[in-house]
């Protein structure tokens, strides 16, 4: 399997580049002195950061065809070559592997996705490296190299590591992922929690761009959430920074897989659901759509069990919210198919706990694919490769 090509054209990023870079990614085109307002940094500082990033061939300046009209003469704008490197995004799940080629502004270009009959890592690994082929195979016509590559996996996530510490759906435990797949690939490798990654393409690219304080919640096989907090993706001391499906909120409720009682994954995830209908009706009710089906056929108690699980979310976004005091939580997951059956309790539950002025935050909806999650990998890729995973703010 090829490598990535020499490294003579990989940008050698400052502190001050990659926050230029990243500036430019959600907001450009971009004059320099509208860059250098919204980064802090000075017009030297910027003219620093762009020159070699220019002459790399990663950023552009010049007229740009997508900006507005302007009276008297047109300003230059600086912007990022999206063509000018390709990156692989990779989210597994318990039943599939999705796939995606991304450019350097994270647009997907080609995506792919193969089904798992088998968990193991000794089964799922191979499977990824073949998908990685395949899309190396892809990028040879662009004529552009693939820098990096990003793997999403659901749960306790050692990113700094490359390390799956303990995945529940997978059920994977100490997984070195990030050596194993470099070493196949030849690809430098970046592996996160799944919804970290998406709560990075959302704030680079989606409905958190502009926003300095924000959360991602998403519902569906478990609860998860991604945090930014002053303009950062956080993880914590301990890399599970915001992890409110596992929330107790009732010390007598059903046992979660974590070990204790009444997490909102215990109450609110698709398992639960699953459960809570299989008990209201005496019918073994197998998948969500069966579930869904028996609530919007009126079955009072099916529909009981939604409406508890969208309290519990409702009080965790509104525990998230007194915490952190988000702008706004959006909230996504392929549990959204569900939404109508849980918006009553969510924005009840959520109204009742959040304090004071904590209830004006914007809690909004937004479903995305699962190739959505792939992209988010690939963002991470992107982040990594540019160097704003180690950012500190200097100025």
């Amino acid at each position: 399997m090829r490598s990535t090509p020499s490294s003579e054209a990989v940008p050698a990023m400052t502190p001050a580049a990659s926050l230029v870079f990243t500036t430019l990614l959600s907001h450009g085109p971009l004059t320099r002195a509208e860059t250098a307002r919204r980064t802090g940094l000075s017009a030297a500082a910027i003219t620093k950061a762009v020159r070699p990033l220019m002459e790399l061939g990663y950023l552009v300046e010049g007229a740009h065809e997508g900006a507005r009209p302007a009276v008297g003469r047109p300003a230059s704008l600086v912007w990022v070559d999206a063509g000018r490197a390709l990156f692989i995004g990779i989210k597994v799940t318990g039943d599939e592997i999705i796939a995606v080629l991304a450019d350097l502004c994270c647009r997907i270009r080609i995506p792919r996705h193969v089904r798992l009959t088998d968990r193991e890592p000794e089964a799922v690994l191979p499977a990824v490296t073949a998908l990685v082929q395949e899309l190396l195979t892809e990028a040879d016509g662009f004529g552009v190299p693939v820098r990096g590559l990003g793997i999403a996996i659901s749960g306790d996530v050692d990113r700094a590591a490359g390390v799956v510490r303990y995945s529940p759906f997978l059920e994977w435990r100490d997984v070195p992922l990030a050596d194993i797949v470099q070493t196949a690939t030849g690809l430098p490798v970046t592996v996160d929690n799944d919804v970290r990654a998406l709560t990075v393409a959302e704030h680079w690219f989606g409905a958190g761009v502009g926003l300095s304080d924000f959360a991602l919640v998403t519902v569906g096989a478990g609860i998860g959430c991604g945090l930014v907090v002053h303009g950062r993706v956080v993880s914590g001391a301990h890399g599970v920074a915001g992890e409110i499906g596992h929330l107790s909120l009732d010390p007598l409720g059903p046992l979660c897989h974590c070990g204790n009682r009444g997490c909102v994954e215990a109450i609110a995830a698709d398992p639960a659901l699953l459960r809570g209908v299989r008990e209201a009706t005496d019918k073994q009710v197998t998948s969500a759509a069966e579930a869904l089906d028996l609530a919007r056929g009126g079955d009072p108690g099916v529909r009981e069990v939604y409406a508890r699980a969208g309290e519990a979310i409702g009080k965790a976004i509104g525990s998230l919210v007194n915490l952190l005091g988000p702008e706004r939580v959006i909230i996504s997951g392929e549990g959204l198919a569900a939404y109508d059956l849980f918006a009553d309790g969510i924005r009840d539950a959520f109204a009742a706990s959040a304090f004071g002025t904590a209830s004006h935050c914007d809690v909004m909806t937004r479903p995305l694919p699962f190739a959505e999650w792939a992209r988010g990998a690939a963002a991470t890729a992107i982040q990594s490769f540019i160097g704003s995973d180690t950012y500190e703010e200097e100025r």
